[in-house]
């Protein structure tokens, strides 16, 4: 099968959907809403009136902890109400992690959330990506970045009381963290990303 020319550039755009109606299901800590909406075809023409669900999350910001000097990456476990049913548990081996607030930039995000989650402060912040976790049924953008740090003396538990966190820092050998990269103990998208993304980049950062 040949090479699709035109995959590099989206067919459609924001103004080829139409929504007709949409109404608030939920609104608390976070908020979920029914969309009814009519979109174009890749045949031409339009679909007719459909609805979806939509969990809105809004914008992310994950932080991967990499000390180049001492080649070693700062992680973080905490439970997981969505991991319930996991075989392992649900305690999640994850990278640092906030939401974004008014006027905030995924670097503001990351420096603050650094010192409530692990008790470091950032260096240099490389920006790796943004992504889409689930854009089947949620509106959230994940920002993930890189901090260059210091982890000598990072460890133990942290996180805000008032929001429930219970948050233990662990500090790993960067080739033992990639030699296990598939192995199961990391099992969301945001930490394998950044993760195989510190895989490629990591001669480059030692030597800098």
């Amino acid at each position: 099968m040949a090479n699709t020319p035109d995959w590099k550039k989206p067919p459609f755009t924001r103004d080829d959907v139409r929504i007709t109606r949409r109404e608030t299901l939920y609104k608390g800590f976070f908020r979920a809403d029914k969309v009814t909406l009519k979109h174009k075809l890749f045949r031409g023409g339009w679909t007719e009136e459909l609805s979806r669900e939509l969990f809105l999350r809004g914008e992310a910001v994950g932080v991967l902890l990499y000390d180049p000097d001492r080649d070693l990456v700062g992680l973080v476990e905490q439970f997981r109400a969505g991991a319930l049913d996991e075989p392992s548990g649900p305690w999640c081996m994850e990278i640092v992690a906030g939401m974004i607030e008014d006027g905030e930039t995924p670097e503001d995000v990351a420096r603050r959330e650094l010192v409530e989650e692990s008790g470091v402060e950032a260096g240099e912040l490389e920006y790796i990506c943004n992504y889409l976790p689930s854009p089947g049924g949620s509106d959230e953008r994940m920002h993930l970045l890189c901090a260059l740090v210091d982890l000598r003396q990072a460890g133990g538990i942290h996180g805000l009381d008032e929001e429930h966190e219970d948050i233990k820092v662990h500090v790993i050998p960067a080739g033992e963290a990639l030699e296990r990269l598939y192995s199961g103990r990391f099992n969301n998208a945001a930490v394998l990303l950044c993760l195989q993304w510190l895989q490629i980049h990591r001669p480059q950062l030692r030597r800098q």
